[in-house]
């Protein structure tokens, strides 16, 4: 797979350094943090004023027809901000799960929306018992006269603040499989919790009480929607991915710039060679993510689902760890200032433990590799 950058694809990168250089500064990101805020819609409606929406999406549908390498590339940008804006719960996770599993119908109706920002689709699957994993699933959504009554909780789910409708995974008595409904969020009986994460941003408990939404609820064909679930998660983990590459990249650029100017019996302690040797291995690792992030979108590109979600595993596994590793020796080379919230160092940490558990934690990752591995041996 070639990952050079195209012309086109060197200008997305260019327009998103440049706006989270200058207009995404680390105190404009405090002070929503302070007010309670997950983004702002000033900056969503400039996601999708410049493309960044509609980038990966097909151009039938209101998108550009672009590919993965380009929703990698916006997602490891704002990551360099830690941008609070929900690209990758509604612009990646949720779309992608809408394209792979919607009718013709659907898809025309629905994704020309999430692509101008009109609209905001969060996907609900993970459960308490999942842990951010696909399965299991016990919601259930009850036949009626009219379509489906669903009974059950969603937890973490990104992007739900703002959502104006959530793509739930459920089980349909009767029918084998796993099925994805459409529920707008204003449903009777739908009652959605806002949960602090420890970096500051939100996500949201969902509550269904016998929520009633038609059969045109219904994505694709009852029991076969499994396949695009993990599609959808499998282009949202590699987008995450990308964002701490991006976090990783900032945090070394951040401490680099630190370590020559703070001065220690008369000199820069970017001069002390243990230090010296301790960027050297941040920055290692960081060139291993990197490489792991070449492997997964090689991967999504080339490999059946079975091989791609093993290999989509181990990235998020490799990755997650990476990057808190890296920020946590970025704090560790800053000292004391490195443990203040008013400095950007240690938020860049937070987001990276927030990450590892967010879309199935590094160890449950870890845990299907490992199954699949096992699969693979006993073949």
């Amino acid at each position: 797979m070639d990952f050079e950058f195209t012309s086109e694809q060197q200008l997305l990168q260019d327009s998103l350094r440049r706006y989270v250089d200058k207009a995404y500064s680390f105190e404009a990101r405090n002070a929503l943090l302070k007010a309670g805020k997950n983004g702002s819609t000033d900056n969503w409606g400039l996601f999708a004023a410049n493309g960044w929406l509609m980038a990966a999406l097909p151009e039938a549908y209101g998108g550009l027809g672009g590919s993965l390498v380009d929703t990698v590339i916006i997602a490891r940008e704002l990551g360099r901000a830690l941008v609070l804006e929900p690209f990758t719960g509604c612009g990646v996770l949720a779309a992608q799960t809408l394209l792979a599993a919607g009718t013709e119908a659907q898809k025309e109706r629905l994704l020309p929306q999430l692509a101008d920002g009109t609209c905001r689709i969060a996907l609900a699957y993970s459960e308490a018992g999942s842990r951010g994993m696909p399965l299991p699933v016990t919601l259930q959504a009850e036949r009626q006269n009219e379509g489906f009554r669903l009974t059950g909780c969603k937890s973490l789910v990104l992007g739900a603040v703002g959502a104006t409708a959530f793509i739930v995974s459920a089980q349909i008595p009767q029918t084998p499989g796993i099925s994805l409904l459409l529920v707008d969020a204003d449903r009777p009986g739908l009652t959605c919790q806002a949960l602090p994460l420890h970096d500051g941003t939100w996500v949201q408990a969902l509550h269904f009480d016998g929520v009633e939404v038609g059969f045109d609820a219904l994505l694709g064909e009852a029991g076969q929607g499994l396949s695009a679930l993990r599609q959808g998660l499998a282009n949202g983990i590699v987008a995450l991915c990308a964002e701490l590459i991006g976090s990783m990249e900032k945090t070394l650029e951040v401490t680099a710039d630190y370590l020559k100017v703070r001065q220690q019996f008369g000199v820069p302690i970017g001069s002390f060679q243990a230090l010296q040797h301790r960027m050297a291995d941040m920055a290692a690792e960081l060139e291993l993510a990197r490489s792991s992030l070449h492997v997964a979108l090689a991967s999504m590109a080339n490999d059946d689902e079975t091989t791609r979600d093993k290999t989509v595993s181990g990235c998020k596994m490799l990755i997650c760890r990476a990057a808190k590793s890296v920020c946590g020796q970025g704090i560790q080379l800053h000292g004391g200032i490195g443990m203040t919230e008013e400095y950007l160092v240690g938020h860049y940490y937070k987001r990276a433990i927030v990450a590892d558990l967010l879309l199935g934690s590094s160890d449950s990752h870890e845990a299907a590799c490992a199954a699949a591995l096992q699969v693979g041996l006993r073949a």
